[in-house]
C-alpha cells in the first residue's frame, strides 16, 4: 500500500486511507492490550510487536486488514478464523465485516506464549539443561 519509508506505527498508520485508520488502530489496541510489555516497531514495512523477536505484524490494504503471526497461530485458531481468508502465516479481514479484534487479542496472547517458550529454550541443549555458567575474572 505504501512505500517502506514510515518508521513508526503512528507514520504508518496516518499514511493509510482514512477509512483503515480507526480499524488499525483499534489492531493495534488489541494487540497492545494482550501484550502489554512488546515494543512497537517497523518490519518488513509493516506495524510489528516484538517480545522475544517478532510476535505479531499488521497492516491496512484497500479492502482489508492483514494480520501477520505466523503458520503455527493460525493452525491453532483455525476453527476460530474459518469466516476469514487465511493462508500460511496470514489473515486478512475485510474491511466490510466486523473485525474480531478479541481473537486478534487471542492470537497475540498465544503469539507472547510461543515466544517466551522460544525464548526460554534459545541457548540451551541436553549438556547444558538446568546447569549455570559462571563467568569468573582474574588475572594471569
Amino acid at each position: 500500500m505504501r512505500a517502506n519509508q514510515t518508521t513508526t506505527i503512528d507514520e504508518y498508520i496516518a499514511d493509510c486511507p482514512e477509512n483503515v485508520q480507526p480499524h488499525l488502530e483499534k489492531v493495534r489496541a488489541a494487540i497492545r492490550k494482550a501484550a502489554p510489555a512488546a515494543e512497537e516497531a517497523i518490519k518488513y514495512g509493516m506495524p510489528t510487536f516484538v517480545l522475544n523477536g517478532n510476535l505479531i505484524h499488521f497492516a491496512g490494504w484497500t479492502n482489508h486488514i492483514g494480520l501477520y503471526p505466523g503458520s503455527k497461530p493460525i493452525e491453532v485458531f483455525k476453527d476460530e478464523l474459518t469466516k476469514y481468508e487465511i493462508s500460511k502465516g496470514t489473515v486478512r479481514f475485510p474491511l466490510d465485516k466486523p473485525i474480531p479484534y478479541a481473537l486478534i487479542g487471542k492470537i497475540t496472547k498465544y503469539c507472547v506464549k510461543r515466544n517466551a517458550e522460544k525464548a526460554a529454550t534459545k541457548g540451551t541443549n541436553k549438556n547444558t539443561k538446568g546447569t549455570k555458567t559462571i563467568s569468573v575474572k582474574g588475572s594471569r
